[in-house]
This record gives structure tokens, C-alpha cells and sequence, in this order.
């Protein structure tokens, strides 16, 4: 009776870390993609880079003003599955703004 409820607790911590890395990883994504565009890179480059570095599926979106670059990035992260398929998911999001950089040229 004991070993399966602490199976089960376990399977929940072992997810709730899975969640956090998955945060980790879409807030780096975001944050790689809005310092990329700030630099002057392509938006379509940047935004694949973010999509690379955050969890499978992550969504990226980019707005750039005329002196900060805003990126959001996104992900779903599934239940555990199997006997825990009824657990939810969940859908993590990152935030990141850069100061839009110049090059000596436009001084």
C-alpha cells in the first residue's frame, strides 16, 4: 500500500523537474532570441535559433521597436502518461527584452 503511493509521488516530483527544465529552456530561448535581433540579426534566423534551444514544440514570437526587441517563447509539457495519463499538461512561458544595439556606422 505504501510502495505505490510512493511510486506515484515520486513520478509527480520526477515531472514537476521535468516542468522546471522546461521553463529554463523557454526562457533561454526567448532570451537568445531577443539578444540575436537586437544585434541586427534575421528575425526568421533568431526566432529558429529560440525554437532550437527551447523544449520540442516551442513557439516563438518576435516584435522589435525602434530601441528594444521583445521575444516570448513557448511550450506544452505533457503529463507523465501511462497510469498518470490523467495528470495535466501544462504550458510554460519566457519572456525576454534587449536594448536594440547600433553599430559605429549609424552613429
Amino acid at each position: 500500500m505504501v510502495i505505490p503511493l510512493l511510486v506515484a509521488v515520486t513520478i509527480g516530483l520526477v515531472w514537476l523537474l521535468s516542468v522546471g527544465a522546461a521553463q529554463i529552456q523557454v526562457v533561454d530561448a526567448a532570451r537568445e532570441t531577443a539578444r540575436a535581433v537586437a544585434r541586427g540579426d534575421d528575425r526568421g534566423a533568431a526566432a529558429a535559433r529560440g525554437r532550437r534551444i527551447g523544449p520540442a514544440g516551442t513557439q516563438v514570437l518576435v516584435s522589435a521597436g525602434a530601441e528594444e526587441v521583445v521575444a516570448s517563447a513557448r511550450a506544452r509539457v505533457t503529463g507523465p502518461g501511462g497510469i498518470f495519463s490523467w495528470m495535466p499538461g501544462v504550458t510554460v512561458r519566457g519572456e525576454a527584452v534587449a536594448a536594440t544595439e547600433t553599430t559605429q556606422g549609424e552613429q
